[in-house]
Order: structure tokens, then C-alpha cells, then sequence
């Protein structure tokens, strides 16, 4: 199904960034030694759900609740958004559902199970839940809100990088990491707003499952084929027709596949060198960084640390890992 969505407006932006600082703590950006280089880093995993999701999910449902104050909302997740939905409806007092996979994060999912929500599991992958989501939403007449494909979350997630630009404004690249493509888009938002176009932005995807990177290459959601990743919040495809692929597209943003395994040893370095939990979407840039898949070895680097809600049993599994 192409659903038809538009750029966040200037008064998106600002209603998005009153509710966020209404409700949610700043984040840092610290300058971490990733091999000797300095790099700036936004450190999203600190947030109270563990992911950027909260930023998004809390404007979507903000802009839903003033559209109507008695409406529920309605969501489909890899696990990170719908932890955003389910905290900022508890904190604007709105029914939500949640819908995520059967075989969604177990890590996300124990936490989702700790909030007054309705958890839906269906389907064996993010697209398979996304439908069943969208077909709820017709038939109980609720608002459904993308992960990445809709104006009030990009409008969230642009509060991210406004921030990150006014804690470092010496920043000249930020690294990205890519799903469907709602924080990338807001980046891109934020960057116009705040007059930083001079900014360079890359994009980063898992290799095994990177529709965004074929799409752009012509490829269509339906065809990209998709394996195993521990990014699993980047994982799957994103929507046809999507406004996050306009943007990224006619910005000529350059998107750089990260193998699994130098995803893998990303968590690991990350949490040895530099004392950071970080799941596997998240690593994926710090992995690009590190391993030089993003060739700018001048620039005052940065990227954004997106989320630390990687099971237990991986972590140490990848912790016992040896490094190359």
C-alpha cells in the first residue's frame, strides 16, 4: 500500500521540538577516541526507551492527540518505535496498539510488555506486521503511525541533529544510520532549518538488508531480497513511495552496506573501548566510521549513537567475540 506523505513544515518543526523539550532530557554529544580519531557522538541510547524512536513517537502522537483528544493511535514496529509509542502515549494519555513481528527483538518486546498497551505479534517479518497494522487502523478507525514514514516523526527526529549542531557546531559530516529512513530525513530537515547545509550527511545500512540503498538504484521494495541482521531496527523493507526516500534521494545523499561481521565487532569495540551499549543498528555507523567505509578521513566527523536495546544474550555473545 503507497501512502502519500509530506516534508514536515517549519510549524511541524517547532510544535515537535516544544513537546520534546516538554517532556524528554536533552541528550549529550561527546567526543569519543573511535581508534585515535576524535568523533562527535550523539548518545540517543540514552534515552529514557533506549532508541531516538521516543522523539518521533512523542511528536506523531502529540499532533494526533491535538487533531483529536478522545482518538487512539495505532503502530507497526521492529521494536524501537513501538517503545516510543508506548512511552509518550502513557505520557500524553492515549490508547495505543502496537504491532511488531513474531520474531521481533525478545529484548524489545519484554520491555514493550511492561507498558499499558495492546501488543499485537503477527507475521514472520516487519512488512507482514505493517499490513496488519495498516488493515486495524481501517477497520477500527484510528490514526496509524509510521515508524519513518510520517511528517510529525521526521519531525521529531530533526530535533536530534538541531540539537547535536547547536552542542557541536563544528561538525562538517554526520554519519546516519538507515532503515526506512525517518531519522536520516530528519537530519536532512534540521540541516535546512538550521542553515547547515555545509554539513555533509552519509547514510549507513546492514549489507544484509539494505532496501533503501537498491531502491535508490532502482530497485523496488517488493525485490530487495533481505538476510539475517543483528540491526534488526534497520532491518526489512520501507515503503513505496515514501517521502523519506524523496528526501534522500534529491539531496544526493551517498549510502555506504556495512558487512554483518564488522557490525558484529562494532558492538564489541564499542563496549571495550569506549564503554558505549550499542545494538546492532546502532553500531552500524560506528563500524563505517572505524573501518573507513566512509571515505572522509579530514573532516570533523560525528555520528548518532540511535540505541542501546540489544538482548543480553547477544551482547555477551558478541562481547566473547575476537576482534580483528
Amino acid at each position: 500500500m503507497m501512502r502519500y506523505v509530506e516534508a514536515p513544515s517549519a510549524e511541524q518543526l517547532e510544535a515537535a521540538a516544544r513537546v520534546i523539550a516538554d517532556h524528554l532530557e536533552t541528550t549529550p554529544t561527546v567526543t569519543l577516541r573511535l581508534r585515535g580519531r576524535p568523533v562527535l557522538t550523539k548518545l540517543e541510547n540514552l534515552q529514557i526507551t533506549g532508541s531516538f524512536k521516543i522523539r518521533g513517537a512523542l511528536a506523531a502522537i502529540d499532533a494526533a492527540h491535538r487533531d483529536d483528544p478522545h482518538g487512539a493511535v495505532i503502530t507497526s514496529s521492529a521494536g524501537n518505535h513501538g517503545l516510543g509509542i508506548a512511552h509518550a502515549s502513557g505520557i500524553l494519555h492515549v490508547p495505543a496498539t502496537v504491532v511488531v513481528p513474531a520474531n521481533a527483538s525478545a529484548a524489545k518486546v519484554k520491555k514493550l510488555r511492561n507498558y499499558d498497551i495492546e501488543l499485537i505479534q503477527f507475521g514472520s517479518s516487519y512488512d507482514e506486521a505493517q499490513a496488519h497494522a495498516l488493515e486495524l487502523a481501517d477497520v477500527r478507525s484510528i490514526r496509524y503511525i509510521s515508524p519513518f514514514n510520517d511528517t510529525n516523526v521526521i519531525a521529531g527526529q530533526a530535533t536530534i541533529f538541531a540539537e547535536m549542531l547547536t552542542q557541536a557546531p563544528e561538525i562538517e559530516h554526520i554519519v546516519v544510520p538507515v532503515g526506512g529512513g525517518g531519522l536520516i530525513s530528519g537530519v536532512l530537515m534540521a540541516r535546512t532549518s538550521q542553515g547547515r547545509e555545509d554539513v555533509r550527511v552519509t547514510g549507513v545500512q546492514p549489507e544484509a538488508s539494505a532496501a533503501m540503498y537498491h531502491v535508490l538504484r532502482g530497485a523496488t521494495m517488493d525485490s530487495v531480497r533481505h538476510r539475517p541482521t543483528i540491526a534488526d531496527g534497520l532491518a526489512g523493507g520501507g515503503d513505496e513511495g515514501a517521502v523519506t526516500n524523496d528526501l534522500i534521494a534529491s539531496n544526493g545523499i551517498a549510502l555506504v552496506l556495512v558487512d554483518e561481521h564488522l557490525i558484529r565487532q562494532g558492538v564489541r569495540e564499542a563496549a571495550e573501548s569506549n564503554g558505549l551499549i550499542l545494538e546492532g543498528s546502532a553500531a552500524t555507523p560506528y563500524a563505517a566510521i572505524v573501518h573507513q567505509l566512509v571515505n572522509d578521513q579530514d573532516s570533523r566527523i560525528g555520528f548518532i549513537a540511535s540505541g542501546r536495546n540489544i538482548a543480553h544474550e547477544l551482547l555477551m555473545e558478541l562481547l566473547a567475540e575476537p576482534l580483528d
